[in-house]
């Protein structure tokens, strides 16, 4: 949230009972963050969640430096998180997030249902994923399934996962998992040096892979790899 003067600013909104929640008397309380760049959207999640008898929203942020302040500040249990800022990439803003809290749980809660970002968002550390127009008891499901520390897919994106996942063993059964990763960096535009970057290996070692795709797939050239990356459902062109 920011001021008139577009200072990131944060809400920490306490708990209306002096003393700490316990649930039902049986599951302590889950302390939760709400990091979404629309007021309402934050809003309509916390009456939802504070609803709940084992949660406690403490705190929300609309942005990047408003997330982390807030993390900073409360270090909930669980943090449902949104992937769309007018100003930066939620993909980023998760791995830097999982990078530095390690034992916070991450729920994301985003509009994109495509397997292509349900993978990269699994990658970057998400513990679960909902759909936004999923129903209020999923989310909360996702929530109570992350905090015992199992993973949570929304029934919209894992039967999607699930196929993708097929499609990349049937298609792809001829290339390394390496290669399949490269494959998909390549076909997304990436120079061998930026490849060599995301995966931590240097752009020889990239070149060298990718002359080792083109001569198993007999293609020749990054256009005519993307193609047959497209073609096969490697990855998704859009």
């Amino acid at each position: 949230m920011t001021d008139g003067r577009g200072t990131t600013k944060v809400k920490v909104v306490a708990p209306d009972d002096p003393a700490p929640r316990t649930g039902l008397g049986v599951e302590p309380v889950i302390r939760l963050a709400l990091v979404d760049d629309h007021h309402l959207v934050r809003e309509g999640l916390r009456h939802v969640l504070d609803a709940q008898p084992d949660f406690v929203v403490i705190g929300e942020a609309a942005d990047r430096c408003g997330a982390f302040s807030l993390l900073e500040l409360e270090q909930p249990d669980v943090l449902v998180l949104d992937l769309t800022f007018p100003d930066a990439d939620g993909l980023s803003i998760l791995r830097d997030i999982r990078s530095r809290w390690l034992r916070m749980r991450v729920v994301v809660l985003t509009m994109h249902r495509d397997a292509e970002t349900v993978r990269q968002a699994l990658r970057a550390g998400a513990n679960g994923y909902v759909v936004k127009g999923a129903r209020a008891a999923d989310l909360v499901e996702a929530i109570r399934a992350v905090r015992r520390g199992e993973r949570y897919l929304h029934s919209s994106v894992a039967a999607a996962i699930i196929d993708d996942s097929i499609r990349w063993m049937d298609v792809a059964s001829p290339l390394s998992a390496r290669e399949r990763e490269i494959l998909g960096h390549i076909a997304a535009g990436a120079s061998a040096a930026a490849v060599g970057r995301e995966l931590g290996i240097s752009p020889h070692t990239v070149r060298r892979h990718v002359a080792n795709l083109s001569a198993k797939l007999g293609l020749s050239g990054p256009k005519a790899l993307t193609r047959y990356a497209v073609e096969h459902g490697l990855v998704r062109n859009n």
